[in-house]
């Protein structure tokens, strides 16, 4: 008896690894702006993305996706809460941070026993507030805490952990910061490879300073040293971005450098012998945009950054909000698969503490995909999905099956509502409203019942 009791215990710590290691590692990689057909896998024929073309090749791309919002803050809020913006606290930029009574996934997942690292921006506490990261869940983070400090491409500081405390620390001058944080992001995969870990890599790419470096550049310009695209327009220097001669060859090279960094992830799990086990997921935080002197000709017509969708970045139409999502997981995730599975960010959290064994927290928006993501069968469905932003004048988006609504509103007046079918017009070219009053009546109950009023005066309907 004594013996085996002296063999349970020199056991018990491998039968623990072992168990961890059931539960997968997760990675999870978000571009800032890139639209839905920014990337080969989706339609892209001017960028090239081998790295995540061959991801999705690998994996299940999905292609009704949507972000949390249409700008940076209120999309990432809504990722780490599980909640929409019609009753997250967050719901626009602002610098507003997370409240101490918000729970978020990496608080979750470290109650299943996961080490969490975030690589990157932030943008949802600064330093001193309860979003802080140490104070949301976070063991490691190296990144940006103001949204406006991952405008620029090259830095000479960031933020980082000293003492249990988010610390601004040098950089080398010049440092162009994404390659940094693809690098923090291998250490920390070095450091953590023999538990369960949830990685969260926030690249600043492609917006919006459109600085980059010359080996991802040069692929796009031809043997004089001029952009391969026509009609080049040079971003002068003095304003709040800084200067570029190529504005549409640095789009596009900012495209691939974000995908050379995903591969350098990849080939660190293909390293270490743990890609099996790790769950992968490439998406962005919302669609295409036109700053740091690319154009919405630029986006809409050279490049077709949105794909077949209508809108950017701060528009409720599709180009706005529906995103690139690629998912891969070895034998657990079927390879070269698609999925029409209408989902959104608020799905995040719930699907990854069901991945990691854990409950996601009460009072959420969010339902867990994980049956869609592995091929299971029974997988839930919204019946709805809703979104709300205040910037340029308040307006409201509902979808409801192939259905999609947008309320436009005049101070505190809603004025007018749009009416697609999806199913049939994914361009949303055909306002139907005046053909389906009673579907129009029925999608503006449904935004009532989901909006809530603002708990911050910043995000009011004004």
């Amino acid at each position: 008896m004594r013996l085996s009791l002296l063999a349970l215990f020199l056991l018990t710590p491998f039968l623990i690894a072992i168990g961890q290691q059931q539960r997968p590692n997760i990675i999870f990689i978000l571009a800032d702006d890139l639209g839905y057909g920014d990337i080969g896998a989706y339609g892209q024929t001017n960028i090239k993305t081998p790295v995540l073309d061959k991801l999705a090749a690998e994996g299940k791309s999905y292609t009704q996706f949507y972000a949390g919002s249409t700008v940076c803050a209120p999309s990432r809020a809504s990722l780490m809460t599980g909640r929409h913006t019609g009753r997250g606290y967050i719901r626009g930029n602002g610098e507003i941070p997370l409240r101490r009574e918000d729970t978020i996934l990496p608080e979750m997942l470290k109650q299943s026993g996961y080490t969490t690292g975030m690589m990157g921006k932030w943008g949802l506490g600064l330093a001193g507030t309860e979003g802080a990261p140490e104070k949301k869940g976070w063991d490691f983070f190296s990144g940006f805490l103001h949204h406006v400090e991952g405008h620029f491409q090259r830095k000479d500081s960031v933020w980082t952990y000293q003492n249990g405390n988010s610390t601004k620390v040098a950089l080398e001058k010049g440092t162009y910061v994404n390659e940094w944080f693809a690098q923090q992001a291998l250490n920390f995969i070095d450091i953590n490879q023999n538990t369960p870990f949830f990685l969260y890599v926030a690249f600043t790419l492609p917006h919006a300073e459109l600085a980059v470096q010359h080996r991802y550049l040069d692929q796009y310009l031809d043997a004089k040293g001029n952009s391969i695209f026509p009609s080049e327009k040079a971003q002068p220097s003095g304003l709040h971005y800084g200067p570029q001669s190529f504005p549409k060859a640095a789009y596009a090279a900012m495209v691939s450098s974000v995908d050379d960094y995903t591969g350098w992830i990849l080939n660190k799990l293909d390293e270490l012998g743990i890609a099996e086990n790790t769950l992968v997921i490439f998406t962005s935080d919302n669609g295409t945009h036109q700053e740091g002197g690319r154009t919405l000709a630029d986006a809409t017509d050279v490049f077709r950054s949105s794909g077949p969708l209508r809108g950017i970045k701060r528009d409720l139409y599709e180009g706005g909000i529906r995103i690139p999502f690629i998912a891969r997981w070895p034998k657990k995730i079927s390879a070269a698969t698609t999925s029409n599975h209408i989902g959104a960010f608020w799905d995040i959290l719930p699907t990854f503490t069901e991945l990691a064994g854990g409950n996601a927290t009460a009072n959420i928006d969010g339902i867990s995909f994980a049956a869609d993501l592995t091929g299971g069968k029974n997988q839930a469905q919204h019946e709805t999905l809703y979104w709300e932003f205040n910037e340029g004048g308040f307006k409201q988006a509902l979808r409801m099956g192939n259905w999609k609504a947008i309320r436009f509103y005049k101070g505190k007046e809603p004025q007018r509502t749009e009416l697609y079918d999806l199913s049939t017009d994914i361009g949303e070219t055909k306002d139907l409203a005046n053909e389906f009053p009673d579907q129009v009546k029925k999608m503006e109950d449904m935004m009532e019942k989901h909006h809530t009023s603002s708990q911050h005066p910043l995000f009011r309907i004004k």
